[in-house]
C-alpha cells in the first residue's frame, strides 16, 4: 500500500515534505508518494484565486521511495485534485499571514469545499506553520512587532480559528492537525536554540526540515518517530533525539485537535 499525500502549499510545505519525509519512511519500509503544489509565498486567498481562474501556476513536485524528488509540468489545482486518489490532503496559510485572522476566510472554506468535492475520502489536514526566528528580516515580521513569541501566539490563535471553521462547516468532517509550528517551537526550547531557520523563516536544511518531516511521518504512519533510526547525515545523534522528541510531543499534544 502506497500512502499518497497532496500538499496545497508553498515554500513551507517544500521545507516540510520534500527532503526528509521519504527517507524517514524508507527506514521503516513505508511506501509513500508525496505531491507538493508549490507556489512561493502562496496564501489561502491566492490559492482560491488560482482555483477560480483555473490557472496553471503550480510547480508539481513529486517525491517517492524510488525517486526522491521529481519536478513535473506546471499544473492547476483542479488537475492535481483529479490525479488519482489521495489519502491525505493538506492546506496551510502563507507564513506572513499565518497569525492574521482576517486572512483566512472566505478562502479557506472555498478550498475545503473544493477538496471535498474532488477527494471525498481523503483525510484533510491543516499544516500549522512556524514563527520566524527572533532575528528574522522578513518584511512581514513587523506585523508581529518583530517578536517571535507574539507571532507564535498569533499562529496558535489562528489555529484555533481554523478548528472553529472546520466544525462550523461539518461536524462529520474529520481533519488532522499537522503541528509543524509547535514542533519547531519545541525544538527551539532544546539545546538547538533559535537555530532552526536558515534565513530567519525557512527551515535549515539539516535539523530544521528534519523536525517538520518527523511530524508528517507520525501523522501519516501512526508510528512513533522516536523509534526511527534515520537521521540527516549531517545531524548528530543528539540532534536527532532532540528533534524527534520535539515532533513527537507536538503530535501527541494536538492529535485530537480536529474531530
Amino acid at each position: 500500500m502506497v500512502i499518497r499525500i497532496l500538499c496545497i502549499g508553498n515554500s513551507f510545505s517544500w521545507d516540510a515534505v520534500e527532503q526528509e519525509l521519504v527517507p524517514l519512511c524508507d527506514e521503516k519500509g513505508v511506501q509513500v508518494e508525496v505531491h507538493n503544489l508549490y507556489y512561493g509565498g502562496c496564501s489561502l486567498e491566492q490559492h482560491a484565486d488560482f482555483l477560480l481562474r483555473d490557472t496553471a501556476v503550480y510547480s508539481h513536485r513529486v517525491c517517492t521511495n524510488a525517486v526522491p524528488r521529481l519536478v513535473k509540468d506546471t499544473i492547476t489545482l483542479r488537475q492535481a485534485l483529479m490525479d488519482g486518489t489521495y489519502d491525505y490532503i493538506s492546506l496551510q496559510q502563507a507564513s506572513h499571514d499565518s497569525g492574521i485572522k482576517s486572512s483566512y476566510e472566505p478562502w479557506l472554506s472555498m478550498l475545503i469545499d473544493t477538496v471535498r468535492r474532488y477527494q471525498p475520502s481523503a483525510r484533510l489536514c491543516w499544516m500549522q506553520t512556524w514563527a520566524y526566528a527572533a532575528d528574522a528580516k522578513h518584511p512581514a515580521f513587523p506585523r508581529y512587532h518583530n517578536n517571535q513569541q507574539e507571532m507564535w501566539d498569533s499562529i496558535q490563535s489562528c489555529t484555533r480559528y481554523v478548528v472553529q471553521i472546520v466544525h462550523r462547516k461539518s461536524s462529520n468532517c474529520k481533519w488532522i492537525l499537522v503541528p509543524c509550528g509547535l514542533a519547531i517551537q519545541n525544538a527551539r526550547a532544546t539545546k538547538l536554540g533559535d537555530t532552526l531557520c536558515r534565513d530567519g523563516y525557512h527551515l535549515n536544511y539539516v535539523y530544521g526540515r528534519y523536525t517538520a518531516a518527523c511530524v508528517w511521518y507520525e501523522i501519516i504512519t501512526g508510528k512513533d518517530v522516536r523509534r526511527n533510526r534515520y537521521r540527516n547525515p549531517e545531524m548528530s545523534n543528539k540532534q536527532r533525539r532532540w528533534t524527534q522528541r520535539s515532533a513527537h510531543r507536538a503530535v501527541k499534544k494536538t492529535e485530537n485537535a480536529f474531530f
